[in-house]
């Protein structure tokens, strides 16, 4: 009976270990279907927009830039919205393209989608909260949009000009392009203006012209505008529209410029040669151009030199009556040396000037050259004179 007993306490040891270890098992199981199941314990996906709240009016077309962080490993994540309000149209896209997924590597994946949503023309006033879900292998998040759909005036994307400063008949101007939409926006730069016209761009801390800037969302740009008339535009008030485009905006404001008159006037020639040659009191004529550079008409201009003594200078026209605006004219001066002018250069000047202005003095160098008929003469009087000592040689050269 003992022994019996022994056996029967032997068998039963196992069975109550194994009771034992159910009942860790099940309070195991038990304790872990209570507790939160975590894919990645150190991983996550968060999905984000720096603007998700936005007004809009019925017809328009509102972009939101979705950023994307993941702190785990990267993996494709599925996108949708939900509770799009009846009449809205909305879609991902990435690249140009429509999307429905995109991959999120792990880290920063900024401005990766851009959610595009469409308010219908006959959508009344009011609050449209939209969610949209990321969904990926491992993770997902969720973001809710909110438009508020006003029928007034919304505070739209602004070009705001000031005058600055003028210099030397070129004018400057600064400019602001401000974007107020939701995502970042490239702005094409142009004007409008007659020809002979320059209008240029500088970016703010930029070193050339540009022709577009991008400005991103909530953000502003500015801008140095340069106005440049042409030398002969008429001294007036002028207005040169200037524009800011993107691919959904069209900014413009327009550049008052006010052109005061200004005189200039110059003395030169119609090859830029400043020579000329002459002979002994012998008269020549030179063409001398007057230009004026300047935007206002000039009238009694009087034109002088100063030559050599006993030089004498005379022009075609010692008194011009008047040059408009641009235009050349041309007026003949007539040079007449000395008769015993020797060869060789001399220098010469013009002036010309009236009451409002004057130009630069222009100096000639003209050389002298002596007249053939004297050559030919002394020519003739050594020969004459080797005729003569011939002939004596020849009568008296044997005594």
């Amino acid at each position: 009976m003992k022994t019996m007993c022994r056996n029967n306490n032997r068998a039963g040891k196992p069975r109550k270990l194994a009771g034992r270890a159910g009942a860790v098992l099940a309070a195991f199981m038990l304790a872990t279907s209570a507790a939160p199941m975590t894919a990645y314990a150190d991983g996550g996906l968060d999905m984000s927009t720096n603007y998700p709240g936005v007004a809009a009016k019925p017809g328009d077309t509102v972009n939101f830039a979705l950023d994307f962080q993941n702190s785990g490993s990267g993996e494709t994540v599925g996108l949708s919205a939900e509770n799009l309000p009846d009449g809205f149209t909305g879609f991902f896209k990435g690249s140009g393209n429509t999307i429905s997924s995109v991959y999120a590597k792990n880290g920063d994946n900024d401005s990766l989608v851009t959610y595009t949503v469409t308010v219908p023309q006959d959508a009344k006033e009011g609050n449209y909260p939209i969610t949209l879900v990321a969904n990926g292998e491992a993770n997902s998040d969720r973001l809710t949009l909110n438009l508020d759909v006003t029928k007034e005036d919304l505070g739209s994307s602004t070009l705001q000009t000031k005058e600055g400063s003028t210099s030397n008949g070129t004018y400057t101007y600064t400019a602001t392009i401000q974007n107020n939409t939701a995502e970042t926006q490239t702005y094409n730069l142009s004007s409008q203006q007659d020809s002979g016209w320059t209008v240029s761009f500088q970016p703010s801390g930029g070193s050339g012209n540009v022709s577009s800037v991008d400005v991103e969302a909530g953000k502003s740009q500015d801008l140095t505008i340069t106005v440049t008339p042409p030398k002969d535009v008429a001294s007036n008030d002028y207005t040169i529209p200037v524009t800011a485009a993107s691919g959904s905006e069209n900014l413009t404001a327009n550049l008052n410029v006010h052109v005061t008159g200004t005189y200039n006037l110059a003395v030169q020639t119609q090859n830029g040669t400043l020579s000329f040659n002459v002979k002994s009191g012998k008269r020549t004529p030179v063409t001398v151009d007057l230009v004026n550079n300047g935007n206002l008409e000039l009238d009694g201009i009087n034109l002088t030199s100063t030559a050599p003594t006993d030089w004498t200078v005379e022009f075609s026209e010692s008194t011009v009556d008047s040059i408009a605006p641009g235009e050349t004219k041309e007026v003949t001066m007539y040079v007449t040396p000395s008769k015993s002018a020797i060869s060789g250069d001399y220098v010469m000047s013009v002036s010309a000037a009236n009451n409002n202005t004057s130009a630069q003095d222009v100096q000639f160098r003209v050389t002298v050259k002596t007249g053939t008929a004297w050559g030919i003469a002394g020519v003739v009087i050594i020969v004459a004179i080797f005729a003569c000592l011939a002939g004596i040689f020849k009568k008296y050269g044997r005594h």
